[in-house]
């Protein structure tokens, strides 16, 4: 017994080594600093990677990333994209105008149209960075702006891989999920009310972001407000509990999903929850099968915001990495 334990415990002594040597190594493995790029006159704060030991003249495959429903870079997007510039990537990760540190009034406009604007002009940026291949550009995005990027692979040809997680694709079917049948009309009553009086009086009027379950609020599940609470607001101090309500009119307007045949022939790489309750699993797969080839599909176990931490982080992030090593770096 006594032999057992001395060779059980040198075991676990040689894993904690080598853990520790392969968390020195993985920090160690890019740089990363803070920038600044413009998008339609506002300035937008990003992080910026580069891997390290690279080559004065190399240029590498990069990848631009950005949040969901008015999340700031700081809510975890680190776990995804120091897993992208240790595997030799450069990364773009930004926050969208109206949101984080980026400039843009009014704070708390969501508004997809913008966001678009904002994701091009990030890849324009990107493009022009003397460490930057310019026609390896991969996007990911997460949530909202797993929508989004749906969006931009349809129609903006520069991007060369596409990685969507627990995305929307359908905002007024989204909407009918997590709105009762008979409130649903009261919402649209009521976004109709305050365009009307945006239309009188200029006054911007908003709705919390998350809530306790039967309150108001734009993402109305509990997961959501567990979430945005506990993860959320500890992780990202320049969040902000609000959102505009012209921008819940923007979500019912918006049908990502329905160009996603048009991605084709960029690569798409779908990573969905099978229990997502925020965006639905089923209209995420009903989307996938719309989509054409080269497309992947991984689902994994858990909910919408088990996407980013573990143990889900391990496959929606390791799922991310291999369809950019697939496409970006061949």
């Amino acid at each position: 017994m006594a032999i057992h334990r001395h060779m059980l415990a040198r075991v676990l002594a040689l894993l904690t080594l080598a853990f520790t040597l392969s968390s020195v190594a993985y920090a160690q493995g890019f740089d990363r600093r803070d920038v600044t790029f413009t998008s339609q006159g506002l300035k937008l704060a990003g992080w910026y990677y580069v891997p390290k030991g690279m080559k004065a003249d190399e240029k590498r495959p990069a990848i631009v990333m950005a949040h969901g429903f008015s999340a700031p870079k700081e809510a975890l997007l680190a776990n995804f994209a120091d897993r992208f510039a240790a595997a030799g990537f450069v990364v773009l990760v930004f926050d969208y105008r109206c949101l984080g540190a980026s400039e843009g009034e009014p704070r708390g406009q969501i508004f997809p149209a913008e966001q678009l604007e904002d994701y091009r002009n990030a890849i324009t940026w990107t493009q022009s960075q003397k460490e930057v291949e310019a026609g390896r550009i991969g996007v990911w995005g997460t949530s909202y702006s797993g929508a989004h990027v749906l969006h931009l692979g349809a129609f903006d040809r520069r991007i060369k891989a596409v990685v969507s997680q627990v995305m929307l694709v359908d905002g007024p079917a989204n909407a009918a999920r997590l709105n009762r049948a008979d409130v649903l009309p009261n919402v649209v009553g009521f976004l109709a009310g305050d365009r009307a009086q945006r239309y009188a009086s200029g006054k911007v009027n908003y709705i919390p972001v998350v809530g306790p379950e039967g309150s108001p609020a734009a993402l109305p599940t509990a997961e959501s407000n567990d979430f945005f609470t506990k993860v959320v607001a500890t992780s990202a101090p320049r969040w902000e509990n609000r959102v505009t309500l012209e921008s819940m009119e923007k979500f019912l307007e918006y049908t990502p999903g329905s160009n996603i045949h048009r991605i084709s022939p960029t690569p798409l790489l779908m990573v969905v929850a099978e229990d997502d309750r925020l965006t639905p699993t089923d209209l995420a797969l009903e989307a996938y099968e719309r989509a054409r080839e080269p497309k992947k599909l991984v689902v994994f176990k858990g909910g919408h915001f088990d996407a980013y931490q573990e143990p889900g982080l391990k496959t929606t992030a390791g799922a991310a990495v291999d369809w950019f090593r697939q496409w970006l770096m061949r």
